[in-house]
């Protein structure tokens, strides 16, 4: 008889491992410490590692810059107070033209997420979260 814990439950690896076998590193920039936690939970239960996190965009410029080279992509969101998620897009862009930023966006912000992505964000996801969309955006963004 084989024993249950010999049986691969999931024989692909964890979203959140690179082919070499270490952590995408993320920084998560959200005002909403609800949202923030969420996000965190849904990427590190696929082996993404929360490189940090901050609460405004001037905080996720700063902590992009101080990590950068560390982190793999960045979460950003859209309302925020002291600086809003466009203004430190375009901050974090200009600082590094290859930085992998997914806007996270409450419906209804199409003409803001489109203005985003036009300025280069690689992706957005939308509030409330869906671990599955989740999940296939940071994907999508990773592979490119």
């Amino acid at each position: 008889m084989v024993a249950k814990s010999d049986i691969p439950v999931n024989d692909k690896s964890p979203a959140g491992i690179k082919p070499e076998g270490n952590a995408y590193r993320v920084l998560i920039v959200d005002d909403s410490m609800f949202i923030a936690k969420q996000l965190g939970q849904i990427l590190s239960s696929e082996g993404f590692e929360i490189a940090d996190t901050a609460g405004d965009g001037a905080q996720g410029v700063e902590k992009y810059k101080a990590g950068q080279g560390a982190i793999d992509f960045v979460t950003m969101d859209i309302t925020m107070p002291v600086m809003d998620g466009v203004s430190a897009l375009e901050k974090i862009l200009e600082f590094d033209k290859n930085a992998k930023v997914i806007m996270v966006s409450a419906l209804g912000k199409e003409d803001v997420v489109k203005k985003c992505l036009l300025t280069g964000a690689k992706s957005y996801i939308v509030k409330p979260l869906d671990r599955k969309k989740v999940l296939e955006r940071v994907a999508s963004v990773l592979d490119h």
